[in-house]
């Protein structure tokens, strides 16, 4: 049986969503025309390419080899087509998987700016703190602080020089007493992150006489939702870290007060990054004006 090509860009879509709704969704088709699609797309090549459950789908060996081979393609094919049919408007659908502590580029003001400023195109915003690759799971650009982003990527600046701060409520300090030196905070009770269940809890990091070092502190309570560790602090639950931004309300207010800040030197802060590609799609370059534009607003 001759395989239809047109059936590829609906496997590619099933490989990134998981399962056949959401991909049926991204596609603007039903779940039956994209189950018979798959159907009929194994039958002509003669291999079985998705093991299938009652809720979501899981590639086998041969549909994850086949998805690396078409995923990279597909999307340059895409953003060609994009060029050549785009008018002077930017438009389309913007998939953009962004870090959690991501503040600025998270915040409303930032997101609905943009969303006025350009709007035929439809921003679809992941917030993830998974460091897979943004091109093989269907994003056109990511957001991360500039340490953790592949060297193969164009990068672009949001904001400047970022640091990290602990912060405890007064309740907690005046009943614990409070730390001096990072390596006390063994002896505390610690909120503490994780990005996911199966991966160790995150090593709280701190600089002294130009070196670096981190502490494996034991968290009593560990999350990966920022506002919870926020809220547990508030109650007096513990010590937590984070980004300065997160907190600085809270500190400024007086309900948290930050800690050890000696130890805690800036780092690069965080950028949009996204695939080199000779022919950018004007939906992705409309983002990257933004950002631009939006820093230097900003004076950054």
């Amino acid at each position: 049986m001759k395989t239809d090509l047109k059936l590829l860009p609906l496997f590619v879509a099933v490989a990134q969503s998981d399962n056949f709704r959401a991909a049926a969704d991204r596609l603007g088709i039903t779940r039956s025309a994209v189950s018979q699609g798959m159907r009929k797309l194994e039958d002509s090549l003669g291999i079985t390419l998705v093991q299938r459950s009652t809720r979501n789908v899981r590639l086998t060996e041969a549909g994850e080899q086949l998805y690396r081979q078409l995923a990279e393609p597909l999307s340059k094919v895409t953003t060609a087509l994009e060029a050549v049919t785009a008018d002077s408007s930017p438009r389309g659908l913007l998939r953009v998987a962004v870090t959690s502590i991501a503040e600025r580029f998270l915040s409303g003001p930032f997101i609905v700016s943009f969303a006025e400023a350009y709007p035929g195109v439809v921003l679809d915003i992941t917030v993830t703190d998974d460091e897979s690759d943004i091109v093989a799971a269907g994003f056109d650009a990511g957001v991360r602080l500039g340490e953790v982003i592949e060297q193969d990527m164009v990068a672009i600046p949001i904001t400047g020089l970022q640091r990290q701060v602990t912060v405890a409520s007064p309740a907690y300090l005046a009943a614990h007493g409070t730390p001096h030196h990072p390596r006390e905070l063994i002896a505390h009770h610690c909120i503490g992150w994780r990005p996911a269940p199966e991966v160790a809890p995150y090593r709280w990091e701190f600089g002294e006489n130009g070196r670096d070092f981190d502490v494996s502190v034991d968290p009593r309570i560990t999350t990966n939702d920022m506002q919870l560790m926020i809220r547990t602090a508030l109650a007096g639950g513990g010590i937590t870290i984070g980004m300065e931004e997160t907190f600085l309300p809270y500190i400024e207010r007086g309900e948290l007060v930050s800690l050890l800040d000696d130890f805690l030197p800036p780092f690069p802060g965080f950028y949009l990054y996204y695939p080199s590609r000779h022919n950018q799609p004007p939906k992705l370059r409309a983002l990257i004006d933004h950002v631009r534009a939006r820093r230097l607003a900003d004076g950054l």
